[in-house]
């Protein structure tokens, strides 16, 4: 089970009802956060939840709307008493960054670790332990001003447990839950593999957030078959749609089509431009080409869990 919630919808500059663009993941009672503009936390304790246990924050790309909450949200959680190392994740040059928000920050009494995103994804229970071992981080590029990147969580799920298999092979029933877990285990003389006694992988879950970013196959690739896509969508109207391309953002069709290339199930468009006042009044310029598409806004919540 996956609990997203949209801590701000806002591009640029916060607004009294619009925080800035950023997104908190739950799963298993840890947490992902993607981006930190300035006044996330006020956001999400509007919102409804708390940020003191983030374990890894994902950082879209640099820009200051993107990235200016950090440095107070670290110093908050040392005021709470936090001791566990955290994790900033982002794409390349992500170490100046971060030379220079912890000079801004100060010392903070714990680990600020930056971390890089393998290609083929980061297990997240090989940076913090308790999470789900299925639980997968990827980054992908995009196409904005600067270096930027979105992000991809999946969480994974395996076959159905063959009961009837494990005792043929002789597996005491205290050991199945490895074999479920994925490890191997000894018995009947001995080792047995998971993918013994487990049937076909089976459909898990992904959530996509975007960042910044304008059309781009990179992001098509990223979000594809996503469950959840959480989509910058700048501007409103499709006569923006070059001004858009020409910023490194999408309007609203852009998004939607994004998201019908991808195979998405659902899209959250977010990240809208002070001028889009009311994003409901042009929801029609997204749904006549992608009908699940959902105009975003700050506390807006979902939880997504395993079908079939």
């Amino acid at each position: 089970m996956i609990d997203v919630t949209l801590i701000g919808t806002a591009a640029l500059a916060p607004i009294p009802e619009r925080a800035l663009s950023s997104a908190l993941l739950s799963c298993g009672g840890h947490l992902v956060l993607f981006d930190c503009g300035e006044g996330t936390q006020s956001a999400a304790r509007k919102a409804g939840v708390s940020l003191m246990k983030t374990d890894i924050i994902a950082i879209t790309h640099y820009h200051g709307d993107h990235i200016f909450g950090i440095p107070g949200l670290l110093q908050t959680m040392l005021s709470a008493g936090r001791t566990e190392p955290i994790y900033i994740a982002g794409p390349e040059g992500l170490h100046g960054v971060m030379s220079l928000m912890m000079g801004l920050t100060g010392e903070v009494g714990f680990d600020v670790v930056a971390v890089e995103i393998p290609a083929g994804g980061l297990r997240l229970c090989e940076l913090v332990r308790g999470w789900p071992s299925e639980a997968v981080l990827s980054a992908f590029p995009t196409k904005h001003r600067c270096v930027a990147q979105g992000y991809s969580f999946t969480l994974g799920r395996a076959g159905k447990f063959n009961p009837e298999r494990a005792r043929e092979l002789g597996v005491p029933v205290k050991l199945w839950h490895e074999l479920q877990a994925g490890r191997s285990v000894l018995a009947g003389g001995r080792e047995v593999f998971p993918d013994e006694v487990m049937g076909e992988r089976r459909r898990g879950i992904k959530v996509v957030f975007t960042g910044d970013t304008a059309m781009c196959e990179s992001l098509v690739d990223g979000a594809r078959d996503a469950d959840l896509m959480i989509c910058e969508a700048t501007y409103a109207e499709d006569e923006h749609a070059e001004k858009a391309a020409a910023r490194g953002h999408m309007n609203f069709a852009q998004a939607a089509e994004t998201a019908r290339l991808a195979g998405a199930k659902t899209l959250w468009l977010t990240h809208y431009s002070q001028s889009v006042t009311n994003p409901e009044a042009f929801l029609t310029n997204a749904t006549r080409i992608f009908p699940e598409t959902v105009c975003g806004y700050d506390g807006m919540s979902a939880t997504l869990t395993f079908s079939g």
